[in-house]
């Protein structure tokens, strides 16, 4: 996927072909395109920061997505905190790679439009992303 980009500013060694792999098996599962996609991993305080600047929440989270889809290809970034997913890959007892396959999944979800605002929403977001880590998440994501 040329349209992709995968940009690791956090002290960790990804392997990029799995993600791309990854990403490659849900467009074709979600049936979407990619017009330009960038997948950023970086530290907790990275994440506050642009939660603080763009959102106004003054606190760090595990993923933001700043979507510019128009309906045809996906256009956007997924900003995921590498430190909030070892938080709650400890937390859930999951290994990291898992809960990272698990960001990059909720990321595009949201991409699509899925969204986790109310109960419903997020039972069918949770549904999906649940399928999705099932079917995909034998990709390890750490070298």
């Amino acid at each position: 996927m040329k349209n992709l980009s995968i940009i690791v500013k956090y002290e960790i060694k990804l392997n990029k072909n799995n993600i791309h792999k990854i990403v490659q098996n849900l467009s074709k599962e979600l049936n979407f395109a990619i017009s330009s996609l960038n997948i950023i991993f970086i530290s907790e305080y990275e994440i506050e920061k642009i939660n603080n600047s763009f959102l106004k929440h003054n606190f760090s989270t595990d993923v933001i997505t700043f979507n510019y889809f128009d309906n045809k290809e996906l256009d956007g970034e997924i900003i995921i905190s590498v430190d909030d997913a070892g938080y709650y890959a400890e937390k859930y007892k999951v290994p990291l790679s898992l809960e990272l396959t698990r960001l990059v999944i909720h990321g595009i979800l949201h991409m699509l439009g899925y969204d986790d605002q109310t109960a419903t929403d997020k039972k069918i977001m949770k549904s999906l992303e649940n399928r999705y880590v099932k079917k995909f998440g034998n990709f390890n994501l750490i070298k």
